[in-house]
């Protein structure tokens, strides 16, 4: 593909320190790319760079002719009295000025009457015409609401001053013009933020299909997974170049990693037995072997093998918990509502058992918060009530991070109230498995930046000792890197853990129930993780919340209600095992009509030659397939026996067609849950454990392809 952007030894300053070494690398025209990289390494500096808002102290950036370059930047200027449909409509006036000349031109061809002025009316008309057709924009109204409704903007927003609008909303409508501009490039910092479910969603469909090249940092794991095709690593001020979305790059990651390791411990390996042959042998017999190491010595210094390219993650960990009784939460019939009546939720029934990680997921404002807080005592519930187990020592983690006095030292502000005895050294050591290490320890709270001072709220929880962890968006300020490391330690903490996030990739990765609360205050318990809940939602087997908060709310415009179904049948590749369930589905309702119609159709009938046959030749026929004696003219009895003969002897027992989709499809999260674990490479290095698992997939896919003609039996015989 076409080459649009060439960046080359980029290098750029801030102190002493680089913060970009040597930067280069090349955009085509649809690559999707995404930056990745440790926070503070220079992602939002690059983007900068490449956009003209700050300049290199070296390198240079080469355009393709013509090349437009759009920044997303998370400005909050509110000066404007424009409306937000007015602002939205400035990102097209290039366009709408196009309009104006056309309708101009069109004019003046309806009065010239000089045939060479004719001629050139003519040619810049078919111009204009041909730019204003490649750009959509005899359509820009509708794109223009189908963009803003995408971003989560309603229609009475429309009208909305810019001056009176929040942060948030500033960057959705910076985003919305991003998107309208539609440049050649498109330079993406963190888009996601302040988006709903919803939006995110529709805003990945949108990267997805945009001609646009794109270059995108995110956080948000799913959003990298569905958008990019490409992966640039930067860490160190160099860029490491990998073909594929996030989880691709993790994996081959992996592999680099270990390549690069072995080189590595080689080289220095080599310069030790040199150094020490040297140092034994400078005197004495092998003087001159010495020497000739010595020289091979210089030469290896002068081209020393680089040092493995490995982004640690905070060795997190949650210290052990002590026992609970078996059930650690018991809701009965909770209800509370807002202050004007409308319910957040009602009547919630639930247990959480010891040992079990629970998500809560529903769209903003539907009173997950609340949920916790009336679990937490915090907040009395209008009618209902929760019962706490035995034992239970609760650690809280809430998103505003209230739980850190502003005014200590980070050291003192993570000390429990209930450790007396907690020295400096432990305190010290709990820091840095959280990531703070040095001097960060000694600065004030207030000093931190969000990702720090998460760190330190999540060390502050792992030192109280708690049993129980209760979670209020714990991955927000933080990189790829340590959420991975807080998935872990959450995955090994052996307590009861029930959380809020966001982030759909934790959530796949941490649960395994989720409280589903929707939009009219009901809710669904769901045992499983976020690719559960989606394939249910898929399969019709549960409302989505987020949708149908958005339909009474926004307009389903331009894919925002898109049903995950019409998702699977546009994208193939999506999932497999969806679209085979997909698939199977259909099928079953072609043989419902086909039973259908043959139900319908003239018993009497020779279909070979479409002629009727007579009863007296259709009862012979009957009679020599049965054996069995039917009078002539009894069609009741005639039709008693065909029914009898057609009837078809079950090979499995009878079982609900839902029910063994749930299963078909718990067993295939199960087996990609043995695929995730044959990538980690503590278990691929373990033969025995790598067996056991490919012996426990062969047997669960056995049990799935005897699930698939029960579900083909049931389909056909239970109507």
């Amino acid at each position: 593909m076409e080459v649009i952007l060439t960046v080359e030894h980029l290098r750029k300053y801030f102190s002493a320190d680089p913060v970009l070494v040597d930067v280069s690398f090349q955009l085509r025209v649809g690559d999707k790319v995404g930056l990745v990289g440790p926070n503070g390494c220079g992602k939002t500096t690059l983007l900068n760079i490449l956009a003209g808002r700050e300049e290199s102290e070296k390198g240079t950036i080469d355009k393709a002719s013509g090349t437009s370059i759009g920044y997303l930047e998370q400005r909050h200027e509110t000066a404007s009295n424009r409306t937000v449909l007015e602002e939205a409509k400035l990102a097209l006036a290039p366009l709408i000025e196009m309009q104006h000349e056309a309708e101009y031109l069109a004019d003046q061809l309806a009065q010239t009457t000089d045939e060479t002025e004719l001629i050139r009316l003519s040619a810049r008309y078919d111009r204009i015409h041909e730019s204003l057709q490649h750009h959509d924009a005899y359509h820009f109204d509708y794109r223009i609401e189908k963009i803003l409704h995408g971003v989560g903007f309603t229609d009475d927003e429309f009208a909305k001053p810019v001056s009176t609008l929040s942060g948030g909303e500033m960057n959705r409508l910076n985003l919305a013009q991003l998107l309208l501009e539609e440049p050649d490039v498109m330079l993406l910092d963190e888009p996601s933020n302040h988006l709903d479910l919803l939006a995110t969603e529709w805003l990945e469909n949108f990267l997805h299909d945009t001609s646009a090249s794109v270059i995108l940092v995110s956080h948000d794991r799913y959003f990298l997974d569905r958008v990019t095709n490409r992966t640039l690593e930067l860490f160190h001020g160099t860029i490491d170049d990998y073909p594929g979305n996030f989880s691709k790059y993790s994996a081959l990651k992996e592999e680099r990693l270990t390549v690069q390791t072995r080189t590595y411990e080689k080289y220095i390996e080599e310069v030790e037995k040199a150094k020490d042959f040297i140092r034994r042998n400078h005197y004495g017999m092998k003087a001159a072997q010495a020497e000739d190491r010595r020289k091979k010595l210089e030469r290896l210094m002068e081209t020393p093998a680089s040092s493995p390219r490995k982004i640690e993650s905070p060795p997190m960990h949650f210290s052990k918990p002590s026992r609970t009784g078996d059930i650690v939460f018991r809701c009965e019939k909770l209800s509370k509502s807002f202050t004007s009546g409308k319910p957040l939720f009602q009547d919630l029934t639930f247990d959480i058992e010891r040992g079990q990680r629970w998500a809560i997921l529903g769209p903003n404002g539907c009173g997950k918060t609340t949920l916790l807080r009336c679990l937490l005592n915090e907040i009395t519930p209008d009618s209902g009530k929760s019962v706490y187990g035995q034992g239970l020592n609760i650690g809280y983690f809430d998103q505003q991070l209230h739980v850190l006095d502003d005014s200590l030292q980070v050291l003192d502000a993570i000390r429990p109230v209930n450790k007396k005895i907690f020295e400096e050294p432990a305190r010290r050591n709990l820091l840095g498995s959280f990531g703070l290490t040095g001097d960060q320890q000694l600065q004030k709270v207030v000093s931190l930046s969000g990702g720090q001072r998460c760190r330190a709220a999540l060390a502050k929880l792992s030192a109280e000792d708690a049993n129980v962890l209760i979670l209020d968006e714990p991955t927000n300020h933080l990189d790829l890197w340590a959420r991975a490391a807080l998935e872990k330690a959450i995955r090994d903490f052996e307590g009861t853990v029930l959380f809020i996030s966001h982030d759909r990739y934790f959530v796949d990765r941490v649960a395994d129930h989720l409280l589903i609360i929707q939009p009219d205050a009901r809710f669904k318990i769901l045992e499983g993780n976020y690719s559960t809940f989606r394939h249910m939602v898929s399969k019709g087997l549960m409302a989505d919340p987020f949708l149908t908060n958005a339909f009474s709310d926004r307009k389903a415009a331009g894919g925002v209600g898109k049903s995950m179904v019409s998702v699977i049948k546009q994208n193939p590749n999506r999932d497999n095992k969806e679209q085979n369930l997909w698939k199977a589905n259909s099928q079953s309702k072609e043989i419902e009509q086909k039973k259908i119609d043959k139900k319908t159709a003239q018993p009497l009938s020779n279909k070979k030659h479409k002629e009727p046959l007579r009863k007296e030749e259709h009862w012979k026929n009957q009679q020599g397939k049965t054996g069995e004696t039917v009078p002539l003219g009894n069609t009741d009895s005639l039709n008693a026996t065909k029914t009898k003969k057609e009837k078809k002897v079950r090979k499995f027992p009878f079982r609900k067609i839902h029910e063994i989709e749930e299963e078909i499809f718990a067993r295939e999260t199960q087996i990609m849950a043995w695929n995730e674990d044959l990538l980690r490479p503590e278990i691929a290095r373990d033969g025995e454990r790598t067996k056991a698992i490919h012996h426990e997939i062969k047997e669960e896919q056995d049990k799935i392809a005897l699930l698939y003609e029960h579900w083909e039996e049931a389909s056909e015989l239970n109507w």
